[in-house]
């Protein structure tokens, strides 16, 4: 058993894709899976092709009218020999929660940037949590076939905005318009890639050994081998204990659009990034990847399928074998749970799973009670370190606008409250009446509503709010809270209290006036357990 576990985990390979809104990220998620043979033709057509499996990532009707990625997707596809595991992330920073919990998840991840904009406030953003959780991370410069910046002025820019050293695997010959293929460094290769009808099929290549006279009558490849020499004397080359400690970037010059050097980048994920490896829990201790069966929890979501009112718990295997069917336990509740029904997810496509390994992604269907950050295991016992969290900052009344549809309201809040899509704080006395909705971003508040309607079949009203700043705070404190101008005392889901005022200018009035009331900051992205309590 334990030489099948070690043989298997080695095969896995888990990793997320970040990257600025518009960079193309879900356009690489849908030609990986191309490349893969999942998807036969139309791949990257996100908002079109109703019906097709075009849309493969970008699988919520909200996400496909938008064209834009709200909601983190898991996708399992074979290539060379291996299994890998793909986390497509949110790119709008109003949805960073749920990046950051995926991040919590992967073992390493490709940061997407635009060739023409170079690196984006929320690329730093991600960049930053996944150094903070010493995520190796593989650079993919897409959109090469379009006007953009000088790639070496790029390669500077990722060494001082990011303290990160890149190592270019591959090297562009021309660009934009002009865009002929790449040099690939490490196999010493000189790439001509020709085009497709509209990227619907893999990009063949035509290889060249470097030192082939025939390249000197090429246009553009004088220029691209004399800026790889440049790479070779600066020493600008890959080393993968550097990689796997954060401190270089493999580098990849491409085009998801046209499928140019998908195919490279996706060897790399093969070829360069470490397979699972024992994971530490709260205390920091690693579990074996061969000791019994362990998992985090790390996303939550309904209504994958639309004919059912499915809640799929996304977990990571992190140690042991899983068999559908076993017998796991809960971590927060001590509850035994049977893994009848166990998935592998793409987008709202999905298939049983029979066994799984450490690195793998699984959905436990109708995992009830579940939240982001659990632990499941057998025989021995894990606690896994928090998840991260974000303060919410935006608060917004929600009342449903047909009283008889309250039944719905109230099942569909509490739906929203337990993936996270927004924070559900209760008045005492009001209940869910008139919960609150807190949010980090607007566009929380858009899909909140719109799933309330479309899933739920309750449209509500959503009223703004004076509040701006939230505290923690205690049930002894309430009474003191309670009924001052500018404060409002609201209760969570797991009993905890929070107290929100207008301004921070209030919050520093009332500590003043009530210092024996407990107020504590709730800092964005800081550390919290399963329930958003601060740890």
């Amino acid at each position: 058993m334990t030489s099948q576990i070690l043989e298997e985990t080695s095969r896995r390979r888990t990793f997320a894709i970040i990257s600025h809104p518009d960079a193309g990220k879900t356009t690489l998620t849908e030609k990986f899976l191309l490349y893969s043979g999942l998807l036969t033709a139309g791949a990257g057509s996100v908002a079109g092709k109703k019906g097709g499996r075009s849309a493969a990532s970008d699988w919520m009707e909200i996400e496909q009218q938008r064209g834009i990625s709200i909601s983190s997707t898991v996708m399992r596809f074979p290539y060379r020999g291996c299994l890998l595991n793909l986390l497509d992330t949110p790119g709008h920073k109003d949805f960073s929660e749920d990046t950051f919990r995926v991040l919590a998840a992967t073992d390493a991840a490709i940061m997407v940037l635009d060739g023409a904009k170079g690196i984006e406030p929320q690329t730093r953003r991600l960049f930053e949590v996944c150094r903070e959780r010493d995520v190796p991370i593989v650079t993919f410069i897409n959109k090469w076939d379009r006007p953009g910046r000088d790639p070496f002025e790029l390669l500077d820019e990722i060494e001082s905005d990011l303290i990160l050293e890149p190592a270019p695997i591959t090297w562009p010959v021309g660009d934009a318009s002009d865009f002929d293929g790449v040099i690939d460094r490490m196999r010493n290769e000189y790439v001509r890639f020709e085009r497709t009808a509209h990227g619907a099929s893999m990009a063949p290549e035509t290889v060249l050994a470097l030192d082939d006279p025939s390249l000197l009558s090429l246009p553009h490849a004088e220029a691209a081998l004399e800026g790889s020499e440049l790479l070779d004397a600066v020493d600008r080359n890959f080393n993968a204990e550097a990689f796997e400690a954060g401190e270089l970037s493999p580098v990849f010059f491409g085009s998801a659009m046209t499928n140019y050097g998908i195919g490279r980048l996706l060897d790399a994920i093969v070829d360069l990034v470490p397979s699972p490896l024992p994971r530490p829990d709260i205390n920091g201790d690693v579990r074996a990847i061969d000791a019994p069966f362990s998992g985090h929890v790390f996303k939550v979501q309904a209504n994958t399928d639309k004919n059912h009112r499915d809640r799929i718990a996304f977990m990571r295997i992190a140690s042991g074998r899983f068999e559908r069917g076993m017998t796991i336990t809960h971590g927060p509740t001590k509850r035994s749970v049977t893994t009848k029904y166990v998935h592998s997810v793409q987008g709202s496509d999905r298939e049983t799973v029979d066994e799984a390994f450490p690195g793998d992604v699984i959905g436990l269907i109708n995992a009830n009670g579940f939240r982001p950050g659990d632990a499941v295991y057998i025989d021995d016992p894990v606690e896994w370190r928090p998840m991260p969290a974000f303060a919410p900052s935006l608060f917004q009344i929600a009342r449903v606008k047909d009283t008889g549809r309250f039944k719905q309201f109230r099942s569909g809040i509490q739906q929203l409250d337990e993936e996270g899509v927004v924070q559900v704080l209760r008045v005492p006395d009001v209940g869910d009446q008139a919960p609150i909705f807190a949010a980090v971003g607007q566009l929380q508040f858009e899909v909140a509503r719109h799933r309330l309607e479309n899933e739920f079949n309750a449209p509500v009203e959503l009223a703004p709010t004076s509040w701006s700043v939230a505290r923690a705070t205690d049930e002894a404190s309430v009474p003191l809270l309670r009924g001052l101008r500018g404060v409002e005392v609201v209760e969570r889901s797991d009993g905890s209290f929070w107290a929100l005022f207008e301004s921070a200018f209030r919050v520093r009035q009332v500590t003043e006036d009530k210092p024996d009331a407990t107020l504590n900051r709730l800092m964005a992205d800081e550390a919290m357990d399963s329930f958003g309590r601060r740890v």
